[in-house]
């Protein structure tokens, strides 16, 4: 079995409400995590975690309206502070591109909203797709929902019939035949979008 070398959080977005702030830091406190947390003058935050090898991890919270917002990129090689991260993205729905970095490859795994939507494997310059999530439910509640074609039917009845009403009106031939051939060109445009 391959062993894990570090977890590398590429891209990581946290938005947390000050009540989640502190669910987040128990969380670690809670797990055996030896952590600092430092409250910057403006508001801001900064969680200090030590990694192995002495190092520091510093996730760095910025105060925007009403939320803690962390943004940014950090080297994790503890399994205990990866699997508390991993729990955090997923806990807090946050939005994460992370790397999983063995000897011969690299594991890329890509969060939305919390939810693992993408696994790849990176060997030198080759890429393969392990896993990808497909919202088909999603996808069909969409296209049910779409109605611009009944939309566009309805404006082209519409105007038909206000054609219709013209021509009736209408003595001259020229006019009425103007009228002909633009009932003709809507008469097609219905035809097609019916069929």
């Amino acid at each position: 079995m391959a062993i894990r070398l570090a977890t590398e959080y590429v891209k990581t977005c946290l938005q947390l409400t000050e009540a989640e702030m502190a669910k987040f830091i128990r969380m670690f406190v809670d797990h055996g995590a030896s952590l600092q947390v430092k409250v910057l003058e403006n508001g801001n935050q900064e969680v200090v975690l030590p990694d192995d090898a002495g190092e520091e991890i510093v996730l760095s919270f910025e105060r925007e309206m009403n939320l803690y917002v962390c943004r940014g990129t950090c080297r994790i090689r503890n399994k205990n502070l990866v699997n508390l991260m991993r729990k955090a993205v997923a806990e807090f729905k946050g939005d994460a591109v992370v790397h999983r970095i063995y000897a011969a490859y690299t594991m890329v795994y890509t969060y939305k909203q919390g939810a693992v939507i993408r696994i790849t494997e990176k060997k030198g310059a080759a890429e393969k797709v392990i896993y990808e999530y497909r919202d088909t439910v999603g996808q069909l509640e969409q296209l049910f929902h779409k109605n611009e074609v009944e939309q566009e039917i309805q404006m082209l009845k519409a105007q038909v019939n206000h054609l219709l009403d013209m021509r009736n009106e209408m003595q001259e031939a020229a006019i009425r035949e103007h009228i002909d051939g633009r009932l003709h060109k809507l008469t097609h445009r219905l035809f097609v979008l019916e069929a």
